[in-house]
């Protein structure tokens, strides 16, 4: 769009709301600063694995690996999620955030930037050296736990405001179905809040006690039992954007439409039954949980399964109807006629390819037999690399390279398109070297969560070795592909003005339609209470009147 300004030559007319992109930008923009820092902190922790140097300084091999996992898996993730579920949320419920949602939407970007302050300090100061699962009996300065629990409080704060965008506009639509990215905002913010019940109940009533020194034990069991509560749901809080990217913007990046509205909203409520009360499948290997209990979950867990399978099902159908379209004939036709040489479709489109072998991956997590050959070894980690690090990385990457100019005005150039397809390519290398190594030697017995220094006398370690040296090398060229994807961003940041559509994609006239019952969110509320009082109560109970005798004080305080 353009229009005529004072000196009477044509000026282009923003696409997105000023005050809007301001708040979208700051969300962005700190999140690749948070991957810079882990990326830092990565690499350097890749290289002591391998034996390849000493940290000076005194600085430790765990202050690295907490700042490493604290700053891409919690904060780089975080905030590019609220940032980008906010700028859907203002492109499709209105075309601008009301005030009010505005506002909240700073609030709780302040308060999470002043929790990942303090929380960063600290562990640089090594006084939170606890990993980014934080275990008892491991204990932090209380200022680290303060810190989590705003920036667990700043994202309640910017959830409510999306959920009173939305209310705002049902209340002023009542009888039209909301737009899909919205829906989806919804369902994403809701499983957040709920998720993070469990990490803000035991860093309050828990941990900040104890640091303290208000409280003279913890109750490891429940801490754990907590975070773990959180924990799964917290890899379908980054997997539930990326699958708004792949429903939503992926058709309209390759000219194809969304292929079932219904199937869409019906996935996402069931990821958001079944990715909560299934914590257990994480602690198969821990004594004082039921093993009744343990395979209640387990089943559970499997039946996330199912969304998952319609998700792929539904983004194929989608590829294909476009290639069908397009005249394309053949099982695999619809392939040739996809932007492969456009970096917003070719990086997302990768992270699916990657999240194949990734999903295989977490079935066998989840399977208490075959959890019992890989349990904390380097394969966990490895799967956690493929998932969140390469098919939601890879995505944000993608969302990124249009999101940008879509907020500031600009447009994405065939330069800055070339780079973003060679930092894909980069990655994927980095990454089949880091992660295809950790699945390997995780199955030879190498631990996780350890030091070079740690494992260096085990008798297995020259067998370990190589794997570890080509983790390390693995590591450096992702650094190299994180340094690269900044110098994307401020490129993206400073490319020329233009006008760039938010690729919104619409549903397929031949989609069946959309179930009202798919909106009344206190039915599903509802059922994911159910679901997480019958998964929890009678384990949870259990752990309360069982205690240790050491843990009687945290029960009475």
């Amino acid at each position: 769009m353009m229009a005529t300004n004072a000196s009477g030559t044509k000026a282009i007319e923003p696409s997105f709301d000023r005050n809007d992109s301001a708040l979208v930008l700051a969300h962005i923009f700190f999140a690749f600063g948070a991957l810079l820092l882990g990326g830092i902190a990565g690499v350097l922790q890749g290289l002591v694995r391998g034996g390849m140097i000493t940290l000076p300084a005194g600085i430790g091999y765990y202050q690295l690996l907490t700042a490493h996992g604290v700053l891409m898996a919690l904060i780089f993730t975080t905030y590019f999620i609220i940032g980008f579920l906010y700028s859907g949320v203002s492109k499709s419920l209105g075309g601008k955030l009301l005030p009010h949602t505005l506002k909240m939407g700073w609030i709780g970007f302040w308060l999470m930037s002043l929790g990942t302050v303090i929380a960063t300090v600290v562990i640089l100061l090594n006084q939170a050296t606890v990993l980014y699962t934080f275990y008892a009996p491991m204990k932090a300065s209380p200022y680290f736990y303060i810190a989590l629990a705003l920036i667990v409080f700043g994202s309640w704060v910017s959830g409510f405001g999306i959920f009173g965008q939305y209310r705002h506009w049902k209340k002023t639509n009542e009888d039209k179905l909301s737009p899909l990215f919205a829906f989806m905002a919804v369902v994403t913010m809701l499983m957040w809040l709920i998720a993070t019940i469990g990490v803000a109940a035991t860093v309050l009533v828990q941990f900040i006690p104890w640091s303290f020194g208000w409280v003279d034990t913890i109750d490891v069991m429940i801490s754990r039992t907590l975070f773990w509560y959180f924990g799964h749901p917290l890899v379908y809080f980054w997997l539930l954007p990326t699958y708004i990217c792949w429903y939503v913007i992926i058709p309209k990046i390759i000219g194809g439409k969304i292929f079932s509205d219904a199937l869409a909203r019906l996935s996402f409520l069931l990821l958001l039954l079944f990715s909560i009360p299934v914590g257990f499948h994480h602690q198969l290997m821990e004594p004082g949980i039921s093993p009744v209990w343990k395979y209640i979950q387990v089943i559970l867990t499997f039946m996330v399964v199912i969304p998952s399978l319609m998700t792929a099902f539904s983004l194929f159908a989608t590829f294909e109807t476009n290639g069908r379209a397009r005249g394309t004939r053949g099982l695999f036709g619809w392939a040739k006629v996809l932007p492969w040489k456009d970096v917003r479709f070719f990086a997302p489109f990768m992270g699916m390819l990657v999240f194949i072998p990734a999903g295989a991956g977490g079935i066998i997590n989840a399977s208490n037999q075959m959890n019992q050959v890989v349990h904390n070894t380097l394969w966990v980690t490895g799967h956690f690399h493929l998932t969140v690090a390469t098919s939601v990385a890879l995505t944000f990457f993608g969302i990124t390279y249009w999101l940008i100019p879509v907020v500031t005005n600009r447009v994405l150039t065939p330069k800055m398109n070339r780079l973003g397809i060679y930092q894909t390519i980069l990655w994927l290398i980095g990454m089949l070297f880091m992660s295809g190594s950790m699945h390997t030697v995780g199955l030879l017995g190498s631990p996780r969560r350890t030091a070079y220094t740690t494992y260096n006398d085990h008798p297995d370690s020259v067998l370990w070795m190589p794997y570890h040296v080509a983790m390390a090398i693995g590591g450096m060229i992702l650094f190299v592909a994180v340094v690269l994807m900044i110098i994307n961003v401020i490129g993206l940041a400073r490319a020329p003005k233009g006008s760039t559509e938010y690729p919104l994609g619409e549903v397929a006239d031949a989609a069946q339609p959309t179930p009202k019952l798919f909106e009344r969110w206190g039915v599903w509320i509802g059922l994911v209470v159910v679901l997480i009082l019958f998964a929890y109560t009678i384990p949870f109970v259990d752990m309360l009147m069982n205690s240790g005798p050491g843990s009687k004080p945290w029960v009475t305080w």
